[in-house]
């Protein structure tokens, strides 16, 4: 599939309801968020404002993540500076972002897409940080420093611990409300 057909499948789908992300050449439909999903990322904003008033966290903001731009994907979050994506369509230049954040999905493809497929695109896009909140094993990962297409480094904490978002997020999360938005 060529990024253009992409493009004009997902804009279709847009107006359905129905999120689709194109990772590695494949084409995927994303859960549409629950409630709890909600929660977590107010949660997440609301602590990114009090600890970096300077980054803005971007809900579900369109992100060209690979190369050649044959990758999209909408992650829960993207925490850039106020202003980085002005001027820019619905698919962006990742290049301003310092973190992206994820929620996993209650669905089948969630291992193959939150955990093995966007840690490498985020990687390959050169995103400093990825956060996935893992509400299936209740933990929360922290992969950083990307290293030829892949994080170097990878922290987790399960819910209840502080884990530490590195330079150039820089603050750490308590995470013992997370506890509240599992099932």
């Amino acid at each position: 599939m060529l990024a253009e057909e992409f493009e004009r499948i997902a804009a279709a789908a847009g107006r359905e309801g129905v999120r689709l992300e194109f990772i590695h050449g494949r084409l995927g439909v994303k859960a549409v968020p629950d409630g709890d999903h909600d929660e977590i990322l107010r949660w997440l904003s609301k602590r990114c404002m009090q600890a970096r008033p300077d980054l803005w966290l971007y809900p579900e903001r369109g992100l060209r993540i690979e190369e050649y731009r044959k990758g999209y994907a909408k992650p829960a979050g993207a925490l850039a500076p106020e202003g980085s994506f002005a001027g820019q369509g619905e698919w962006a230049d990742p290049g301003k972002v310092l973190m992206v954040a994820e929620v996993t999905s209650y669905d089948s493809d969630t291992d193959l897409r939150d955990r093995r497929d966007k840690p490498l695109a985020y990687a390959q896009a050169g995103i400093p940080v990825y956060l996935l909140v893992d509400r299936d094993s209740c933990e929360v990962l922290v992969h950083s420093e990307p290293d030829s297409g892949t994080y170097a480094h990878l922290v987790r904490r399960p819910f209840g611990r502080t884990i530490e978002l590195p330079d150039p997020v820089g603050f750490a999360l308590e995470t013992e409300p997370l506890k509240a938005w599992v099932r």
